[in-house]
């Protein structure tokens, strides 16, 4: 048969490096299932994304290599998939692989009868027999023969694979009721358990960032006091910093360490981490006032705004590990490169500060990292702290600017709304703490690009939300992370700005996600909507991966939306989702760190904040600005401008109605269902709101 490229007109980068395989590949959908079932033919599924380094390698030594696509060709209907483009795809098919295979990761290959039904699977297969995996053309051919042979007993083994998949979703546990804030610290406990109190970060390698566990870390010193807690947090935060897992010269973090000391990268930059960890760091700046959270939360913004934004608005998705086919070769230095750009005492003290030796700590190269704070560097070279830092400060603008005329890595230009939406949050909250602009407008600019490019209008000309955007092409139905982490950046943008433009907007998808995709039976969410794709299960997300759950997602964002429209319904719904999602939180804590972070906000002494303003614009500023130095989890704040259209702004925040304007700025403090006596004046609400902060 002569190979075709279906794939050069897809939106994926992904999809596009393999369109000139060998490899006879389709893209997901009905052609390619129709000439399974005409031909009797198994499906083989690869599922990968652009900035993954072992996909790259698998292309190379497999779907490049004639005699292998031969094999393919020859015997299976082969379909790629970008799993970012995807995530109900993928989602469905690495439930099945770590099934059968009790792992996962990608590429991810997974053999299916023509009723998409998995039947064998794995991730990363070699070319020969390595590392005791079996060669991919061996498996293929082994796959291929027992399919003719014994083709019946696959199909009912791809049944019953499924089954099993829709049944690991059920809850099989009977809840003990509605959850209690008991549940967050039996998660504590296991956190405690799980520390690295030397490396900080939870288990050994690889090691995952876990930023959800750490917001739970916070909110627990917050509640109790308790100190351990908190040392969770800066330990893993420091080192952080301080590894080569960061990025020292131009900000941002790759995407997991492969070592337990954060040292060795793995080399990718993914636009979720780098939202997620800029909002963690940013809380636990305001939480103990370190300045190098501050300096690391903005300098990961401005890597965002610098690499990742695109013309149009919206975030990019990812930068890939390798430049040139080497992993990390982009990041990377020996101390001669460096000493060619920076001078005499200057190289000698970046080096001392980062690291860099003529061996390397890693393939020959050096992977920059603070080996000692900054203060001990100091003395062991004989200068004052400050003008070190300044010096650091200019020896790593030369730096960068040297590594900018390197090749770049290649970027994932398409743009996805679970990930923007976290973008978004992070901005939005960039700008209250670090009362930095930009990130306010980088956040206003990406949340008006989705709202009127990746939107349509659906049944009562009701807009619902698409998933990817490439190439000016908006695809696919959004699933239910894109509805929730939009709604978590929206209702963060309103806290930012005022502009209730953002509520009405989050209020109509809270609706339409609601509808779309609550199963009421189960009291539970699934992961598709009800109009989505028919795929061989409905699957839900309830528990963390590398982002967060969808599910969490969407109850934390309801219910902050919730608190500010005065939406009892909405309260109401999420404590019925918590209740059913009860067991899951007590028996498997460490995946439910966004369930408990809503837990938290139902329970935790949540805090609504009105401020009403006065004459003076400065007394507003000067109350913003002790919100931004304060740590106070768990508060939702509703500002009116004194310039605001009143009924407007009411008929969205109802928070606001019997509030008028007076001369001086006044703050309605409300807790659990009762208000506290208002604060009125500059000093008194400025006052107040430190004292909220304080510990």
């Amino acid at each position: 048969m002569t190979h075709r490229n279906r794939l050069s007109s897809e939106t994926s980068p992904y999809l596009l490096q393999h369109a000139g395989n060998p490899v006879d590949w389709y893209p997901w959908g009905p052609e390619a299932t129709e000439r399974a079932v005409k031909e009797g033919k198994p499906v083989f599924l690869s599922v990968g994304y652009s900035a993954c380094h072992w996909c790259h390698v698998m292309e190379r030594e497999s779907f490049e290599d004639e005699k292998t696509a031969k094999l393919l060709n020859d015997s299976f209907v082969c379909v790629k998939v970008d799993r970012e483009e995807r995530p109900d795809i993928d989602h469905l098919y690495m439930t099945a692989v770590q099934l059968m295979t009790h792992s996962g990761g990608w590429p991810m290959s997974v053999f299916l009868t023509p009723a998409l039904q998995p039947f064998y699977a794995g991730t990363y297969f070699p070319p020969e027999d390595r590392h005791g995996l079996p060669a991919f053309p061996k498996v293929i051919q082994a796959i291929a023969s027992a399919w003719k042979s014994r083709r019946e007993e696959l199909e009912k083994s791809g049944a019953e694979i499924v089954k099993a998949v829709v049944q690991i979703q059920e809850l099989v546990r009977p809840s003990k009721g509605a959850p209690t804030l008991g549940l967050c610290d039996d998660a504590i406990r296991q956190l405690s358990e799980a520390f690295d109190p030397k490396n900080g970060g939870f288990g050994g390698a690889p090691k995952f960032f876990h930023t959800t566990d750490l917001r739970i870390c916070l909110r627990h010193w917050w509640r109790t006091g308790d100190a351990a807690s908190l040392a969770m947090v800066t330990t893993t935060l420091d080192r952080l910093c301080d590894g080569g897992i960061y990025d020292h010269l131009g900000g941002g973090f790759h995407r997991y360490s492969t070592d337990e000391r954060w040292l060795v990268p793995h080399f990718e930059k993914m636009l979720y981490d780098n939202a997620l960890l800029a909002e963690v760091l940013l809380e636990a700046y305001q939480a103990v006032r370190r300045p190098r959270y501050a300096q690391a939360a903005r300098e990961t913004l401005d890597y965002l705004l610098r690499e990742m934004t695109s013309p149009t608005g919206g975030f990019f998705a990812t930068q890939d590990a390798d430049t040139e086919g080497v992993e990390g070769k982009f990041y990377v230095w020996t101390s001669q490169e460096i000493r060619s750009v920076l001078e005499g005492d200057l190289a000698d003290q970046f080096c001392a500060a980062y690291g860099v030796t003529s061996r390397g700590n890693w393939e020959g190269k050096a992977i920059l990292h603070r080996q000692r704070p900054l203060a001990e560097t100091a003395v062991k070279l004989g200068i004052e702290p400050e003008w070190l830092e300044d010096a650091l400060g200019l020896a790593r603008r030369k730096l960068l600017a040297a590594r900018s005329r390197r090749p770049a890595p290649a970027r994932d230009e398409k743009i996805l709304v679970a990930w923007n939406g976290l973008a978004i949050s992070a901005m939005a909250r960039g700008y209250s703490v670090l009362g930095e602009p930009r990130y306010l407008a980088a956040a206003s600019a990406a949340a008006r690009f989705i709202l009127e490019m990746m939107t349509r209008a659906g049944r009562g000309n009701v807009r619902s939300l698409l998933h990817a955007y490439k190439d000016g092409r908006g695809r696919f139905n959004a699933c239910l992370d894109d509805y929730g982490a939009l709604l978590g950046g929206l209702a963060s943008l309103y806290e930012a700005d005022g502009d209730g433009t953002w509520l009405r907007h989050a209020s109509q998808l809270a609706d339409v996600m609601i509808d779309q995709f609550w199963d009421e039976s189960k009291g539970v969410l699934f992961y598709t909507a009800r109009d989505h794709e028919a795929l061989v299960a409905r699957m839900r997300e309830n528990s963390d991966g590398a982002t967060p759950s969808a599910t969490g997602l969407a109850v934390t964002a309801v219910i902050r939306i919730a608190r500010l429209c005065g939406r009892e319904d909405w309260l109401a719904w999420v404590e019925r989702v918590c209740t059913s999602l009860e067991p899951q939180m007590r028996h498997a804590p460490r995946a439910s760190g966004q369930l408990l972070l809503t837990l938290e906000l139902l329970q935790g002494k949540a805090k609504e904040l009105v401020l009403v303003a006065g004459s003076s614009a400065e007394d507003l500023d000067a109350a913003r600005h002790a919100l931004a130095e304060s740590f106070i989890p768990n508060k939702v704040v509703a500002v009116i401008a004194r310039d605001a259209d009143r009924a407007a702004v009411e008929a969205t925040v109802p928070l606001f109605r019997q509030r008028p304007f007076e001369d001086e700025i006044v703050l309605y403090a409300c807790e659990s269902f009762a208000c506290s006596k208002p604060v009125k004046g500059r000093d008194a609400v400025v006052k107040y709101i430190e004292g909220m902060g304080r510990k």
